[in-house]
């Protein structure tokens, strides 16, 4: 018998942006399918059409594509598995769900609302199970003919899974090792509604993953609870052959505090939990997006995969690629992952050091022009070359470089006040003569002549370079002085000191 190709899915509902704990497990998919050169399917689970929000799947296929994480099959990828939306394959799943009725693994239940509420305050932590099904009305305990009846006269009804006490289901589970559940604490969930024909998570989940032939099944923790049920209904369906090995992977946590990460947390602490800005079409609320806050998509898969998992080595940077042959599911943590936003900061930093002044030139370039229309890329660049190691996010650089394409118009008061001697008027004054009479304006002629100017003056250096960086910045900021003044060649560096000079005076 030949090895069972390796095929596992990503499969999130659409009623919202995305998270970005969802992101890092379609990460996690993507690296396991890629390693074991497989495939990942993109499936939409819109089972509960009272949740669906109208954009959501679209935004969520934009969110992976921004991120380079590309499916093989599914939704909008094609496939021949499909159709890969549930709200399509209505007459898959009650073809399954009628299978389970006729082998008695499921039965009908009509219990309306309100007689499920009178029996929870009657019995203290009521469960639809083998000990309370035979007090309800359904299948098993009215007469075949009263419910052929309710069902003709469209009575309203769903389908629950039969679940015998006093069995102890194992789970086999990549990450957390063998995991025992006794079937007396699992109720008899319901599996199909009636109502809108169509069925539940729990059901289409596990008949979309056996006709899919899913291999593997890597999911978040927070699905642990309901793995006992779904090998209960493998084997209700005698799939125990094809049933798919499961890895539930560790929250991800607040980064202050206890309990999961929430969009709360991101609004509190200033970062965003969604890959993609968010505009809740309900709400009209506007949510932060990593994309859209100047993140690389491949800082963000970088920080993401380090959450819950790490290879073992000191190396933090990888590309996607390097991934693939790192990642092993088996190391994943078993406790939740503290999301630490400021180490998403930290790793954009190192993108934006990895990438070349041209590229971060080419990103910076269109916010220069808006203040600059005619400003050359050339420019850019070489401000870049200078300036790039000095933030974490290409939107920084216009409010700490701006000197370099804008000349001041104000000084910097507190500046003004610590570097701005009684004699700086005049020093300013005898610099313009000596950068006047260089000809070759190169940073190496400019220094040399300079600091022999300062030495033979008998000047403090770091007086001259202070008073000097106020004319051409207007704060006490900027790479070195030569730099600027290099960059901004000789005429602009003259105009803007006798500006200087005429706005300071002897203040």
């Amino acid at each position: 018998m030949s090895e069972r190709r390796v095929r596992v899915r990503f499969a999130p509902s659409p009623t919202g942006a995305l998270h970005i704990g969802g992101v890092r497990t379609a990460l996690y998919n993507y690296l396991f399918a890629r390693q074991h050169g497989g495939d990942l399917v993109f499936r939409i689970e819109d089972t509960d059409s009272s949740r669906f929000v109208p954009g959501a799947e679209e935004y969520i296929i934009e969110s992976f594509k921004w991120l380079g994480i590309q499916f093989d099959e599914g939704v909008s990828f094609g496939g021949d598995k499909g159709p890969y939306r549930q709200s399509e394959r209505r007459a898959i799943y009650k073809e399954y769900v009628q299978q389970l009725l006729d082998n008695g693994k499921a039965y009908i239940a009509f219990d309306t609302p309100e007689e499920l509420d009178a029996k929870r305050q009657e019995i203290q932590n009521f469960q639809y199970d083998s000990h309370t099904r035979g007090q309800m009305r359904n299948s098993l305990t009215l007469p075949r003919e009263e419910v052929e009846q309710l069902i003709a006269d469209g009575n309203q009804y769903v389908v629950r899974f039969k679940i015998d006490a006093g069995r102890e289901v194992l789970v086999n589970d990549l990450i957390r090792g063998e995991v025992r559940v006794k079937t007396d604490i699992l109720d008899d969930k319901v599996l199909y509604k009636s109502a809108d024909e169509l069925p539940t998570y729990h059901l289409a989940n596990i008949v979309d993953d056996h006709l899919m032939e899913i291999s593997h099944v890597i999911r978040g923790e927070e699905w642990l609870p309901s793995a006992p049920l779904h090998v209960l209904l493998y084997e209700a369906f005698g799939w125990q052959d094809t049933m798919p090995q499961f890895a539930h992977l560790p929250l991800l946590l607040k980064p202050d505090g206890k309990g999961k990460l929430s969009k709360r947390d991101g609004d509190r602490l200033g970062f965003p939990v969604f890959p993609l800005e968010w505009h809740d079409p309900k709400t009209g609320d506007l949510s932060r997006g990593y994309r859209e806050d100047g993140y690389f998509p491949e800082a963000v898969i970088n920080f993401l995969a380090l959450l819950g998992w790490n290879p073992g080595t000191e190396q933090e940077l990888f590309t996607l690629d390097e991934l693939v042959p790192l990642f092993d599911i088996t190391k994943c943590s078993k406790a939740g992952a503290k999301f630490a936003y400021e180490k998403g900061i930290w790793f954009n930093h190192e993108y934006i050091l990895k990438k070349s002044a041209d590229e971060i030139g080419r990103l910076f370039l269109p916010e220069v022009r808006e203040h600059c229309p005619e400003e050359t890329l050339e420019r850019v660049v070489k401000v870049c070359e200078m300036m790039k190691d000095r933030v974490n996010f290409v939107k920084e650089l216009w409010p700490l470089c701006s000197f370099f394409f804008v000349a001041p118009t104000s000084y910097d008061e507190k500046t003004v006040k610590k570097r701005w001697k009684e004699d700086s008027p005049q020093v300013m004054q005898e610099l313009m003569e000596v950068l006047d009479g260089i000809g070759d304006f190169s940073l190496e002629n400019q220094e040399k002549t300079v600091h022999t100017w300062v030495e033979a003056k008998e000047y403090k250096l770091g007086n001259v370079m202070n008073a000097w960086r106020l004319t051409l910045v207007g704060e006490g900021k900027g790479p070195g002085m030569f730099d600027i003044s290099a960059f901004l060649g000789k005429e602009e560096t003259l105009r803007r000191m006798r500006q200087a000079i005429e706005v300071l005076g002897n203040v």
